[in-house]
């Protein structure tokens, strides 16, 4: 399996979402080598990490290390030529050529049955230890650049590195039905060919943490997510100044980072909110968990999100959830409420609500925390193995 990310080294959903679905999938059997294109300090006991920035050296079959260039055994050795390690990259697109280069080289000497892919960022990785080892490739689909960018000005490299690895796959696993759409719909690929599989949470990791000093004058709404186009912050603003019309003693507390983010802080200033709307940068480890048990509603706007892991997470810590019709998440949630993200009438409406009305409150809390704690990884890498085995059936 080859992945970009991994906890606590993640920058978003991706790497907890490979966390997750192979720790499941190591409870049903599989023997997994998971690899990643840089060295990072995490040791697991449930599959065995590989890295990408390392030398390569490779005897007896044995990886001792991984990757500089390509180096090939010599004729009736398994010994490489050594070649000097490539400069480093200029960009992330030369990264992923590299990574590519790392995957067909242990892609020689690594005994495995599947090779699992995840996102466009490791689609060549796959694609190339599939050109060296003939072994079936499985594309992992989370977000496509349809999503990151909202249908608009799509960055054509990514969005065909992205095509090529779906045309490459044997089969094309989608988060949800939202994502399947899309990739049917905008890369032409055949619906036959995805299998939805939706993600799941391990809550193993979250603590309870006491509430934060803000909730001593006021109630406090959520927005946690990157601050991009994709996840809708903007929305989040126009329905914040509309709820603080009519309620005073909130917060409405934006956690992230962004390339949205000064044009947000402009809009804030512009719509006269700045001292009701705090904005805490990019959270990790136990101040999510915080922010999540201070909200007393958390809101994803998002114009285009193919799950969403942040409201499970949110509704774990019994924290009601708004979410967007415009979300794979909202395909296996029923307690929580939806609002198509432009609807910021509806949106300010369902946020009032949810603080007014101490019933909605409860009811969403206590039935919302019922329904997330059914929902984990078990069944998700159910359905990867039953397809991996398909895969192999026909192979």
């Amino acid at each position: 399996m080859f992945g970009w990310e991994w906890p606590p080294y993640n920058s978003g959903g991706l790497g907890i979402a490979c966390y997750g679905l192979t720790k499941s999938l190591a409870k049903r059997g599989a023997n997994i080598t998971f690899a990643l294109p840089k060295k990072i300090d995490v040791d697991e006991d449930f599959l065995r990490l590989i890295f990408g920035d390392t030398e390569v050296v490779y005897s007896e079959n044995q990886l001792y290390s991984a990757y500089s260039s390509i180096n090939y055994p010599v004729s009736g050795s398994n010994k490489l030529v050594p070649k000097k390690n490539p400069p480093l990259s200029k960009n992330l697109l030369e990264e992923v050529d590299n990574y590519a280069d790392f995957a067909q080289e242990i892609a020689c000497f690594e005994n495995f049955d599947i090779i699992h892919v995840h996102d466009w960022l490791t689609a060549k990785a796959g694609i190339a230890a599939k050109r060296v080892s003939g072994k079936p490739l499985i594309m992992h689909v989370h977000a496509t650049e349809f999503d990151r960018t909202g249908g608009n000005n799509c960055n054509q490299i990514v969005y065909e590195i992205e095509k090529q690895g779906m045309q490459n796959a044997d089969v094309v696993v989608a988060v949800s039905n939202f994502v399947k759409n899309n990739i049917v719909q905008n890369y032409g690929i055949s619906s036959a060919k995805v299998k939805v599989v939706h993600n799941g949470i391990d809550f193993e990791n979250y603590e309870l943490e006491k509430a934060s000093e803000l909730k001593k004058d006021n109630k406090i709404v959520l927005f946690l997510g990157r601050l991009t186009l994709q996840k809708g912050p903007d929305y989040f603003i126009y329905a914040a100044k509309k709820v603080l019309e009519k309620m005073d003693n909130l917060i409405f507390l934006i956690a992230g980072s962004g390339d949205m983010e000064r044009s947000l802080i402009e809009k804030v200033a512009e719509l006269g909110i700045s001292d009701k709307v705090l904005f805490t940068g990019f959270l990790r480890g136990p101040d999510i968990s915080r922010a999540y048990q201070t909200a007393d509603v958390f809101v994803m706007p998002s114009v285009s999100e193919p799950f969403g892991l942040v409201p499970l997470e949110c509704m774990n810590c019994k924290t009601p959830t708004i979410i967007s019709k415009q979300s794979g998440v909202s395909e296996v949630l029923t307690h929580c409420l939806k609002v198509d993200f432009w609807d910021v009438n509806e949106l300010a409406n369902k946020i009032y609500s949810v603080l007014k009305y101490p019933e909605l409150y409860q009811c969403l809390r206590e039935n919302g925390f019922k329904e997330v704690n059914k929902i984990n990884w078990d069944k998700p890498a159910e359905k990867c193995i039953n397809i991996y085995n398909q895969v192999l059936l026909k192979n």
